[in-house]
């Protein structure tokens, strides 16, 4: 029985000043798989991303996300959909500093109309399994992979069928981008998500299920990325 993809992408097309930032670009991605997209700064990564998540209005083409196609929804019902299915983990996480873990990871719930309790409970059982400290320390005061651990965490919270994750190691060290690479590749075996990953880093790249280079607005398909138990 073929499953149908939690992201699907058809002919997706969009030009800035005459330039081809994508062009005709197809993918589609189901539940428990991953995938990586490389390629230079500038080269459209980041607005495939902006085209998933429903926030550039796109030239040509369609995107689906969990069988709904989000050109035909009203900006409202947009924002609901992307909300109840998708979860973004950025560069440089976006938490708000003098919150703490907890409270950034809750607030995302919360914001999804989550009971308090619910959303508080939720959030400290994302951080133990992830490794944050849930204890009343600030945001700002966690190293840089527990920052990140704790983005991931409120990207899950509202339990979305795809996370989308852009240059999530782009700002951490080596250690720490190992070990939040390994994590967000992890996630559709223990969460049962699909996720994808843009990123200039082949390292990273390469622990997916699939992976891709973005080359003049098209996706052109690279090696085979290491078995999981070569990892």
């Amino acid at each position: 029985m073929q499953v149908n993809p939690v992201l699907d992408v058809r002919d997706l097309s969009y030009s800035v000043a005459g330039r081809a930032l994508l062009d005709g670009v197809n993918l589609t991605l189901p539940a428990g798989e991953s995938l990586a997209v490389t390629g230079p700064s500038g080269s459209g990564k980041s607005t495939l991303l902006n085209c998933v998540l429903g926030l550039i209005r796109y030239d040509d083409g369609a995107v689906r996300i969990a069988g709904q196609d989000l050109a035909g929804l009203k900006p409202r019902n947009l924002a609901r959909h992307r909300r109840d299915t998708m979860g973004m983990v950025f560069q440089f996480g976006e938490l708000l500093p003098e919150l703490t873990p907890v409270e950034n990871v809750a607030m995302a719930a919360l914001l999804a109309g989550v009971k308090r309790a619910e959303a508080f409970g939720r959030a400290r059982r994302l951080l133990v399994d992830l490794g944050v400290p849930v204890e009343a320390t600030p945001t700002a005061e966690l190293s840089g992979g527990e920052r990140q651990r704790a983005a991931v965490a409120r990207a899950l919270v509202n339990r979305p069928a795809l996370l989308l994750a852009d240059e999530p190691t782009g700002s951490l060290d080596t250690q720490n981008r190992e070990a939040v690479a390994e994590l967000l590749f992890s996630l559709p075996r223990t969460w049962g998500c699909a996720v994808l990953v843009v990123t200039h880093d082949e390292s990273v790249a390469a622990r997916a299920d699939h992976r891709f280079a973005l080359r003049e607005g098209r996706l052109v398909a690279e090696d085979v990325p290491l078995s999981r138990g070569a990892r």
